[in-house]
């Protein structure tokens, strides 16, 4: 049996770079901060409409956060709903070393 060679490249761990779009690490953080957003409200079992009543959203807007549309969102909106979610945002600013992305979240859950 004659074995496929498959052929990869390693991401660069922002899969927005990977693709080449523009402000590829404001869609990285805006999508990392967002899915803690969803792990957060996914805890809670809300329903939308009360995920809604909680970040004072629309349910259409809900949706959007629920179904990972986080680009739909600023970073000063997804900031607001983790305040709205009683959560602590810290943000710390240096140098970044060789190789480390220019923006990065971290989470404790």
């Amino acid at each position: 049996m004659k074995k496929t060679r498959i052929e990869f490249e390693i991401s660069s761990g922002n899969v927005f770079a990977d693709l080449g779009l523009p402000k590829a690490d404001e869609l990285f953080a805006r999508a990392q901060l967002g899915f803690h957003i969803h792990k957060l409200l996914e805890a809670r079992k809300l329903k939308q409409r009360e995920i809604g009543a909680i970040l004072e959203i629309k349910q259409p807007e809900v949706s959007h956060l629920m179904n990972g549309h986080y680009s739909r969102f600023t970073m000063d909106k997804l900031l607001e709903f983790l305040k709205r979610l009683d959560q602590k945002v810290t943000i710390k600013i240096r140098p970044p070393r060789p190789g480390e992305p220019y923006q990065e979240i971290a989470a404790t859950l």
